[in-house]
């Protein structure tokens, strides 16, 4: 990155002359500066482009591996969003590892829940699991069920927009109070209470998601953290369970409130980073 430094100018007997070419010196160099400055993002914009669609053309070519390579590349450098995630979970489906498939998937979702590819892909590389498991939901999501169709961003600003609304219309009655003002602010509240419900639901959700995905082809639950301890049944690739907390090299998972055991840590990886 260019360093700008302020050069020594000699001084001038008419002081007020002085500093008008002080002001004048500095202004042009700070516009210099940002000129070799401003271009260094716009550079690395470019740069995170050009792998984006290199990785989409290996996917194209069957090279899947590559694909991933440059997919992940991007994640890594905090590009991450829904349609690279649909794309590297597509790469991992057509590369034959189910688990990671899924995962990526699942990590879409969470930015673009309502997109129809998304959820025909993921659907198929369920289907293609080994492990029937049944994903309840609580009866807060049942009665809110428009909750999984919108994301976090998308509830905070339909709060925030019928929240102005309704303080406004709140502030517009203390001075005229006609009739209409009055059953529009009933309806305003009610959408105030909803919407406002819906976000901390949907927050709070997001906050504890401890799901996890079985990213080997299978894999031994055991009774406890360590190799030596009893088997108390097995899971397959592809397979959602619960993270509930690490122990070193090991991960309690939980598939109900009677089934659960530990698994090596590098066999499983939580959805919500």
């Amino acid at each position: 990155m260019p360093v700008c430094r302020r050069r020594k100018t000699a001084y001038s007997p008419n002081r007020q002359g002085d500093q008008v070419k002080k002001r004048l010196f500095i202004f042009f160099e700070l516009w210099f500066c940002t000129l070799l400055i401003l271009p260094l993002p716009a550079m690395a914009q470019k740069q995170e482009e050009e792998t984006f669609f290199r990785a989409n053309q290996e996917f194209k070519e069957r090279q899947y591996q590559e694909a991933i390579h440059d997919y992940h590349q991007l994640i890594e450098k905090g590009y991450e969003n829904g349609h690279l995630n649909y794309n590297l979970g597509n790469a991992y489906l057509r590369s034959g590892q189910l688990g990671q498939a899924i995962l990526h998937y699942e990590r879409a979702r969470l930015f673009m829940p309502r997109n129809a590819d998304l959820k025909f892909n993921l659907n198929y590389a369920l289907d293609q699991t080994t492990d029937a498991l049944p994903q309840s939901k609580s009866l807060i999501h049942t009665g809110f069920f428009w909750i999984d169709s919108l994301t976090l961003n998308e509830l905070f600003w339909g709060f925030a927009v019928i929240n102005i609304f309704f303080w406004t219309i709140l502030f517009v009655r203390i001075f005229r109070r006609p009739e209409w003002t009055y059953y529009l602010t009933i309806i305003l509240l009610i959408s105030w209470l909803i919407t406002g419900l819906s976000f901390g639901i949907k927050l709070y959700s997001q906050a504890t998601d401890n799901r996890a995905v079985i990213l080997a082809k299978e894999v031994n639950i055991l009774a406890g953290p360590d190799s030596k301890d009893t088997v108390l049944f097995k899971l397959h690739e592809g397979a959602i369970v619960h993270q509930e907390r690490m122990e070193e090299d090991w991960a309690l998972i939980r598939l109900s409130k009677d089934k659960r055991g530990w698994v090596q840590k590098n066999f499983v990886e939580k959805i919500k980073k």
